[in-house]
């Protein structure tokens, strides 16, 4: 696996080693000795699935205080452009993101630490979004930004239009006036 830090400190692109032939391919989409090596230690405790048509936006989501979570994400089938934002007040790069373009064909992944908003929008017609999280789903800890906060800038690639958003999505805060890490 290639390991490549993202202009943000912490924020890590994985690019797997595939192995391909007239079968199909094979890949070790996790290694824990690897990834410890490269990010550090992390306890997974929980993997996600989500499947999502063109233009659907999911985020920017976060749980806060005891329940943040990192995340190790992957796109299985389709193409996503998936963001992460720094929510650290005391961090140099606090409201800077990272947009990275995951696709089943580059077969990418992304980790996000905790301590930062994340959400993606879907550009293929149809796309399954998997990732592995470090801490468990609290309702009472849920929280998110607005996806298209102009102080934090984000090109979606997407018409806002055309994008397709849950009703809490659309209702969160700005970054200036959301509950974020310290």
């Amino acid at each position: 696996m290639i390991f490549t830090e993202q202009e943000i400190k912490g924020v890590w692109v994985i690019e797997p080693k595939v192995f391909a032939d007239s079968r199909g391919y094979f890949m070790e989409a996790f290694k824990q000795k690897e990834f410890e090596e490269h990010i550090g230690k992390i306890d997974f405790v929980q993997d996600n699935e989500s499947k999502s048509s063109y233009g659907v936006l999911r985020g920017l989501h976060y749980q806060k205080g005891e329940f943040s979570q990192a995340k190790l994400v992957r796109v299985i089938k389709g193409e996503v452009i998936d963001v992460a934002v720094d929510i650290r007040k005391s961090s140099p790069t606090f409201g800077k993101h990272v947009a990275v373009l995951l696709s089943e064909e580059n077969k990418k992944q992304l980790f996000i630490p905790r301590g930062f908003a994340h959400g993606f929008l879907v550009k293929s017609q149809e796309a399954i979004f998997t990732y592995k999280v470090d801490n468990v789903y609290a309702p009472q800890a849920d929280a998110g930004i607005m996806f298209n906060d102009p102080a934090i800038g984000i090109k979606w690639d997407i018409p806002a239009e055309q994008m397709l958003l849950s009703e809490k999505d659309k209702k969160h805060p700005l970054l200036q006036d959301a509950e974020v890490f310290d």
